[in-house]
């Protein structure tokens, strides 16, 4: 009998194992996401949009032809577009947040810097000149407000300090680029210029956040009782920044505006009037300028460690012998290199000094005092490059030099109070967690 064959049955398949789920990637803290933004957005609107135009003022002079007296009217110009930017920053900044700031400032300098790439009269130079130089004033201040809500209380001095250095690094790649283009290639660097302003402002635009400033803790601002109830944005009173202990914070933003936008104007002018027009010397001393610049990153560092007065006194010091230097032996190379070498990090720091310290005095609204530390940064910037222009013409660019480096000076005696806004560690010695703050932003 024939047997039918006996079928082995097929085994059903093993279910499948629901797949794990894909990890996350890595994510930088905060507090180093708006740092790396934030370098990148004070690089690219100061040190490319503001700045440039002292790198290359010999050849605008020649290819425009422009007097010294010119090009300290169009430098002033472009600083009131920076003040009129900072007149509309305080109050923005607390209805909508830094991300819409900071992004119209950056295409503002895209756009006037494609404008200068362009120009063949001084009117078109001008304009982009000018809306190029409004692109700090919508930047600047909000990162301030960035810091407050995205770093925590520890980190926030030196995460400040940090982002002020941006200007640095951008100088520091400005030089060489400089260097490369030299006679008729200015043009290009800054078309180079603006396509980098457009990227870095693309990447801002994904980091910072936007809408109203609300606090998440009910009656605190940097871990201390601000009396303010929970969820209420800054709201702005002008006998909030009346008071004594501003004074000093004030007067020196004005003089840092206008001795560093002298500097920034006509540093290079002076450096090509001595060693001639298409020295190698210009563009090295751009470079070593912004290299040591660089340092200025370490400025909470040193606020934290020997307090804002002995920190506000050595850059100012150094701010002051660089602009001399410059008076006194323009054509020396050794006079240039250490007059870069000082300036370089001590108006870097600067900035993160009174970014700090106006945080310090106006703690329960950060943004909006900085706000108002710039605007006086902004007087003396619109101030600085019209009058030595004027100055230059009538008794010689040294003179005009040496005079500013007297301003500079009298900076020394308007120091921070010893304890500005009451916070610990505003002096030598105070408990301010500074190691262990330097120790987790390393992480």
């Amino acid at each position: 009998m024939d047997t039918a064959p006996v079928r082995t049955p097929t085994p059903a398949p093993a279910p499948t194992p629901p797949s794990a789920p894909a990890p996350a990637r890595a994510r930088l803290p905060p507090q180093w996401r708006l740092g790396l933004a934030g370098v990148a957005g004070i690089g690219v609107t100061f040190g490319f949009a503001r700045y440039g135009y002292g790198l290359f003022l010999p050849e605008f002079r020649r290819d425009f032809g422009l007097s010294v007296a010119q090009v300290g009217l169009i430098g002033s110009a472009g600083y009131v577009g920076f003040l009129a930017a900072l007149l509309l920053v305080g109050g923005l900044v607390a209805r909508f947040g830094p991300r819409p700031l900071v992004v119209t400032g950056g295409l503002s300098a895209t756009v006037g810097m494609v404008l200068v790439s362009v120009a063949r009269d001084p009117g078109t130079l001008t304009a982009g000149l000018v809306l190029a130089g409004t692109s700090p004033g919508w930047a600047w201040a909000p990162y301030s407000d960035a810091v407050d809500r995205m770093v925590p209380a520890g980190l926030r001095a030196k995460v400040m300090g940090a982002i002020a250095t941006g200007t640095a690094f951008a100088v520091v790649l400005a030089g060489p680029l400089a260097l490369l283009a030299r006679d008729t290639g200015w043009r290009f660097v800054w078309l180079v210029f603006a396509a980098l302003t457009l990227l870095t402002t693309v990447g801002n635009a994904r980091v910072l956040p936007t809408g109203p400033h609300r606090r998440q803790t009910a009656g605190t601002t940097d871990g201390k009782p601000d009396g303010k109830p929970p969820g209420k944005p800054e709201r702005t009173a002008l006998r909030t920044f009346a008071t004594r202990r501003a004074v000093p914070l004030f007067w020196t933003a004005v003089l840092y505006g206008l001795v560093g936008a002298v500097y920034w104007a006509f540093a290079v002018e002076a450096v090509s009037d001595a060693a001639g027009e298409g020295s190698i010397i210009v563009p090295l001393f751009w470079t070593v300028m912004g290299l040591s610049g660089t340092a200025g990153v370490l400025t909470g560092h040193a606020v934290s460690r020997y307090g804002l007065r002995a920190v506000h006194t050595g850059l100012f010091a150094g701010i002051t012998a660089a602009v001399a230097l410059l008076g006194a032996a323009p054509g020396t190379l050794g006079a240039v290199l250490v007059s870069g070498l000082l300036y370089g990090p001590s108006f870097m720091a600067g900035s993160g000094l009174l970014a700090v310290w106006s945080y310090r005095v106006f703690p329960a609204q950060p943004s909006t005092g900085f706000s108002a530390t710039v605007f006086f940064v902004g007087l003396g910037t619109v101030a600085g490059p019209a009058a030595l222009g004027a100055a230059a013409d009538s008794y010689g660019l040294r003179t005009a030099l040496l005079v500013t480096a007297a301003l500079g000076a009298a900076s020394l005696a308007m120091r921070p109070a010893h304890s500005a806004g009451g916070e610990a560690g505003s002096e030598p010695g105070a408990s301010t967690g500074a190691r262990a703050d330097a120790a987790a932003g390393a992480e």
